[in-house]
């Protein structure tokens, strides 16, 4: 492991700092899978327009999330409950087997997704900066193979990679990210987390006692407003800016 104990202008031993980011709509946007798989489907005209029925299917997905990882339904169950429950808000009629058949058009999308240019900076410039890691929830293999597509190894060693069906706990619970920085040795450093889910990221992680960046691509609106140490952006700019002011003084930036 790197030591990121830096020192500032006047010389002085520095704080060591940490960096962690979720996937799934954090280190790419997810829509861009889920909108492709869409038009392969349902075609170029369909009768929901992507971007309308994608946040309803993530609001079922989250509904019944818990669920699949306690084993107590299946992630085909899941797949198909929240695509026949999100169609179903607009009076169509979803089968077990199209839901199914949309799931399989869907992974496989999922394994040619890809960062921004934007994102790519933003780690370029973190990763001599600073610590750098990953937590993400989902079964193992799914997960990983996500990793693998974005080649986030590139910037994130393969030990700082949190996987919570590898760990046996999942964001919001305390203990994933308590496993991150034991496993880190992130016990003396200043820990950020950047994540899309303010139920699962922005709480987990501010109940851990770390700070938190929300990257709100889609305009959620929060859960309550009582979350102290928490920042919100809503693009990879905005979120490339609070890195920089993060990292304001170690780098000669004013």
């Amino acid at each position: 492991m790197m030591n990121y104990r830096l020192t500032d202008k006047t010389g002085l031993i520095t704080e060591k700092k940490a960096i962690l980011f979720d996937v799934d709509d954090t280190l790419y946007d997810q829509t861009i899978p889920f909108k492709e798989a869409y038009a392969q489907y349902f075609g170029n005209e369909p009768a929901i327009p992507a971007e309308v029925i994608y946040p309803v299917t993530r609001k079922y997905s989250d509904q019944v999330y818990s669920q699949a990882m306690a084993g107590q339904i299946t992630m085909e169950e899941l797949y198909i409950y929240r695509v026949k429950k999100a169609f179903e808000e607009y009076s169509i009629t979803i089968t077990v087997e199209e839901a199914l058949a949309f799931q399989e058009v869907y992974a496989d999308r999922q394994k040619h997704i890809h960062m921004s240019e934007t994102m790519e900076r933003l780690l370029d410039y973190c990763s001599e900066k600073v610590e750098l890691g990953i937590i993400t929830n989902g079964p193992s293999a799914h997960q990983w193979n996500k990793v693998r597509s974005l080649q986030a190894e590139r910037w994130i060693p393969h030990e700082n990679i949190f996987v919570s069906g590898d760990v046996g706990a999942e964001k919001p619970d305390k203990k994933i990210f308590d496993h991150a920085k034991r496993m880190m040795k992130l016990e003396d450093a200043e820990i950020w987390f950047v994540g899309d889910s303010y139920e699962l990221d922005m709480k987990g992680a501010v109940n851990a006692g770390w700070n938190a960046v929300w990257m709100n691509r889609r305009g959620r609106e929060k859960t309550d407003d009582h979350l102290k140490g928490m920042y919100e952006v809503g693009t990879e700019d905005e979120l490339f800016e609070k890195i920089k002011e993060i990292n304001l003084g170690y780098d000669g930036v004013e």
